[in-house]
């Protein structure tokens, strides 16, 4: 990996980090990524970081899907508080976006778009 896109993927890392959506696991890949860049353990972390993400990232039919749900309504602070973040899904998707886009997910999407300058 060069130091540029190590920078980068710090940048975003942290912004994932930061993120109010980002999951406990990817916080903690990601803390364990940055713990981990520069040394020797670098490229196993790499692997384990990218395997997070990609596992943690949300599709747009995925955010419309959940946002559609029981669960979804309690998260987002009511049945219409959640319709309209479906209704974002649905709109961003039309738009060509094929991710969720809130902070944790767009810092993710923006990392796994180095993932392969990153192994």
């Amino acid at each position: 990996m060069t130091q540029e896109v190590r920078e980068y993927v710090k940048e975003k890392t942290q912004e994932l980090i930061g993120a109010a959506t980002c999951s406990r696991e990817a916080r903690e890949a990601a803390q364990a990524w940055l713990d981990a860049a520069g040394t020797d353990r670098e490229a196993e972390e790499t692997k384990k970081y990218i395997a997070e993400l990609e596992e943690d990232i949300v599709t747009v039919d995925g955010l419309a899907a959940f946002a559609r749900s029981e669960a979804g309504a309690k998260v987002f602070g009511g049945a219409e508080a959640a319709a309209g973040v479906a209704k974002h899904a649905e709109e961003i998707k039309a738009a060509g976006a094929k991710y969720c886009d809130c902070p944790a997910c767009a810092a993710v999407e923006a990392i796994l778009a180095k993932k392969e300058e990153m192994l």
